[in-house]
């Protein structure tokens, strides 16, 4: 049984090698210099004592086991435990769980709508998906699950935990979330189609506003379609444009690509490096800017990650965009999915990205040029003081336009506070969905009356106007 299981063991190594067409050697078997041969049949017999040790532990557990296992769960588990104690974002993926990622990045899929990763051996949440059962429960980037429909998630594997909180469409599901310092709390969701519509545009008056949810193979085609809308809709009065990648989980390399390359016009976008010096690539932009150069304000935070600061840092480095918001997330790291015919996939992080300046950002993340923390804004009233129009013999103004009181002017208002003393409303946000109670727009008090106002979307709209009027006075 060892010495077979050796053979299928070694067999199984060395199909890794094919990828794509492409032949991948393994350190110390292909080398531009022959490898000592002492050396050479040195770490063979070592690689073979490691095997013998791999199937005494597999004949143990399949023969002694308190419960039946399956070989197929055995070795899919030891393969799986292999790749994941590399780093956290390596790991196998049965047939099952390699069509889910197929549909995440070109379809849909039925479950909560939300982006994890493992910590502490509990799921992390990156970030919520936009218009989700997740995202309107009011789950946060950073909360913990800790349990799933009452079982502790502690020795679940993040794989086992995805697939748990993905179901059939309709069918009920209850988490129990961690957040902070408070206590944990259930939430019980209703799972849903989560459509994998990554690219969502809007005006703000003369800007144009394109959020990006993930990258997925339509991701391109998606930001093409909201500009040109823009362009549509504004016309010569259009501004600028604000690029939303809060929360953005990342992605297909590609499409981080495209993306930058729709900003920029020239220069490097992005350079990976994997092991070997000489499989290190370079992406560069092609000629034309589908902004046509507009000032470009690009938002992000802890929950911008991977494919969403390669972007970040492509237009940062360039000089193309002013990034606002807070610290992203840090992964430096690409990774390729390996298919396995008849086992489904492996997840093999092959490369480490730098930005155009050659810097990493792994584990440091973005540094926007602008730190803007989310929060909530509120209207303080205050008592009306004196003005020149309320003193006594006051001159008047020879500009009958700004007369108070005159055609629809301004009236004199009371020189004291309206009855109820103050006009804000303490009305908290809404959880997970980075917005804030906006004051009322007439000075009157209304607690009852939330808007919809971004407080970071907000800063970055009056920083865009802003530049399109420094730009209107330099060339004026």
């Amino acid at each position: 049984m060892k010495k077979h299981l050796n053979a299928v063991a070694i067999g199984a190594l060395m199909g890794l090698a094919f990828v794509g067409g492409h032949t991948l050697t393994f350190q110390g078997w292909a080398q531009d210099k022959a490898p000592d041969k002492a050396a050479t049949s040195s770490d063979s017999t070592d690689t073979y004592k490691q095997l013998d040790l791999f199937g005494e532990v597999f004949e143990r557990v399949r023969a002694e086991y308190v419960e039946q296992v399956s070989d197929k769960q055995l070795i899919e588990a030891a393969i799986n435990g292999m790749l994941t104690s590399l780093d956290p974002h390596s790991n196998f993926l049965n047939s099952d769980e390699f069509q889910d990622m197929q549909s995440q990045t070109r379809g849909s899929f039925g479950g909560l709508g939300i982006e994890v990763t493992m910590e502490n051996g509990v799921v992390k949440v990156v970030s919520p998906i936009d218009d989700t059962p997740a995202a309107r429960a009011g789950v946060q980037a950073g909360d913990l699950i800790i349990a799933i429909d009452g079982k502790p998630i502690v020795n679940m594997s993040l794989n086992e935990a995805v697939d748990k909180m993905r179901g059939p469409v309709g069918s009920n599901i209850t988490i129990t979330v961690r957040r902070g310092e408070q206590e944990p709390f259930d939430l019980t969701l209703a799972r849903a189609t989560i459509p994998v519509e990554s690219v969502r545009w809007r005006t703000e008056g003369d800007i144009g506003y394109i959020r990006i949810t993930s990258f997925t193979e339509r991701t391109e085609d998606g930001l093409k379609r909201g500009i040109a809308d823009i362009k549509k809709k504004l016309g010569d009065k259009l501004q600028g444009y604000v690029l939303d990648l809060r929360n953005d989980p990342g992605g297909l390399l590609d499409q981080a690509i495209a993306v930058s390359d729709a900003f920029l016009d020239k220069g490097e976008i992005v350079s990976t490096r994997s092991r070997k010096a000489d499989q290190a690539q370079r992406y560069n932009a092609t000629p034309g800017d589908l902004a046509d150069g507009l000032p470009l304000v690009v938002l992000i935070n802890g929950g911008s990650a991977s494919a969403s600061e390669i972007v970040a840092g492509a237009l940062q480095d360039h000089h193309r965009a002013v990034l606002m918001g807070t610290q992203s997330f840090g992964k430096g790291s690409v990774q390729t999915i390996i298919p396995l015919p008849g086992h489904g996939a492996m997840r093999l992080t092959t490369a480490r990205y730098y930005t155009p300046s050659g810097r990493s950002i792994q584990q440091l993340g973005i540094t926007p040029d602008i730190e803007v923390q989310q929060a909530r804004i509120e209207e303080i009233a205050q008592m009306r003081g004196y003005r020149e129009a309320d003193l006594k013999g006051a001159l008047n103004n020879d500009n009958k336009q700004n007369v108070p009181g005159e055609d629809g002017a301004d009236q004199k208002a009371p020189a004291t506070p309206p009855a109820g003393g103050s006009s804000s409303t303490d009305k908290p946000a809404t959880p997970g969905q980075d917005k804030a109670v906006s004051p009322p727009s007439d000075g009157a008090a209304d607690a009852n009356k939330p808007a919809d106002v971004d407080y970071q979307l907000s800063r970055a709209l009056d920083l865009l106007r802003g530049l399109a009027l420094f730009q209107k006075g330099q060339a004026g």
